[in-house]
């Protein structure tokens, strides 16, 4: 097979940034091959009201304008039922909760979960959707890093679960095997999201290569198989969030070392190349464009396109870095170094239409 044609995807976890690098990236968005994205609320300051939302996501259409945004309020403090239901008529589709200081612009995350149950009621009654990043902070007392954070956060999922049945509850960007039993274990309204890079990376990919660094960290080959093997079997509840987080070069290779993978402008040709290496090219449509948007039950999306993809023989090396800068009230710029920079992809996007 030498051409795949698909509908435009659906990526349902995605950072598009804010000022200089916000205008760079979102309009890869659809030159990636993806028609709608559901948008991480984690700025400065956080997206924690309806109305900072839909400023939001003014901007985000003016640079991409044919692509449907989703998007999300922060899990905070003052966030109230009221802001539920308002936000709920006014088209936002969800709320994400970051444990403290797990990962970007988490400082203000939350320490428990049972102070926001009135929250989760309003959610589930206004059919919402909850979006974990699913690890626990980190405490050495308590032998708690990031190899095992995800694993040591899944108890809270589970009685999240059992306790609003009806709340539709998404564990994003999965990356343990442990993630991968307890989501199949559990009802019809838990999802889960699983990125192009953890199909791709193990421990030993990310230490002490920065680009590679994300949060939640690559796991061990088992976990690897694990994620694998439930796209293999076409699992309706397990789909696309590229969690595509860029960062400035300069803060992936300096001290802070972001953490955060860079995969929007070749989403497609990302994941066609490596769904074919384990064998699962046949569920490229059903994960990437399919069960996201039933588990969402989309109904609204302003365009769907048709995405053919081409073998290259391997002639098409991704990108060595994209630039941004100057467009942006920020004045910043520099450059992004993207995942797999300078390696060859066995598939590329040959038009979208």
């Amino acid at each position: 097979m030498d051409t795949i044609t698909i509908p435009t995807a659906a990526d349902m976890h995605i950072h598009l940034r804010q000022g200089s690098l916000m205008n760079m990236v979102t309009p890869y968005v659809a030159e990636g091959g993806v028609s709608i994205c559901y948008v991480m609320p984690n700025l400065q300051p956080t997206v924690s009201t309806t109305e900072q939302a839909l400023a939001y996501k003014a901007e985000l259409e003016a640079l991409a304008p044919k692509v449907t945004f989703y998007m999300s309020l922060y899990l905070g403090p003052s966030l109230t039922p009221e802001e539920i239901r308002k936000a709920a008529k006014a088209g936002v589709r969800g709320v994400k909760s970051y444990p403290r200081g797990v990962t970007t612009n988490s400082e203000s995350g939350i320490e428990s979960y049972d102070i926001y149950y009135p929250v989760f009621k309003a959610m589930e009654e206004e059919g919402m959707v909850l979006n974990l990043h699913g690890e626990i902070p980190s405490d050495h007392e308590k032998n708690v890093c990031v190899m095992n954070a995800e694993e040591k956060f899944l108890g809270h999922l589970k009685q999240i679960h059992t306790d609003f049945p009806k709340l539709k509850i998404i564990l994003e960007h999965a990356t343990t095997e442990a993630a991968v039993n307890m989501v199949k274990s559990l009802g019809d309204t838990v999802g889960c999201t699983i990125t192009v890079h953890h199909l791709q990376l193990v421990v030993d990919d990310w230490a002490g290569k920065c680009h590679n660094f994300c949060k939640p960290v690559a796991k061990f080959p088992s976990d690897r198989a694990a994620l694998r093997k439930v796209i293999k079997e076409g699992h309706p509840r397990f789909f696309l969030g590229t969690d595509s987080a860029p960062h400035p070069s300069h803060k992936k290779e300096g001290p802070e070392a972001c953490a955060g993978v860079f995969t929007t402008p070749l989403v497609l040709p990302y994941l066609a190349t490596i769904l074919e290496s384990f064998d699962a090219l046949d569920q490229l449509r059903g994960f990437a464009c399919d069960f996201g948007r039933a588990f969402y039950e989309v109904k609204d999306e302003k365009w769907v396109g048709e995405v053919k993809l081409v073998r290259t023989n391997k002639d098409f090396n991704t990108p060595e870095t994209y630039a941004f800068g100057g467009e942006g009230v920020d004045g910043e710029s520099g450059k992004v170094v993207p995942f797999m920079a300078g390696k060859a992809l066995a598939w590329k996007i040959a038009s979208i239409n």
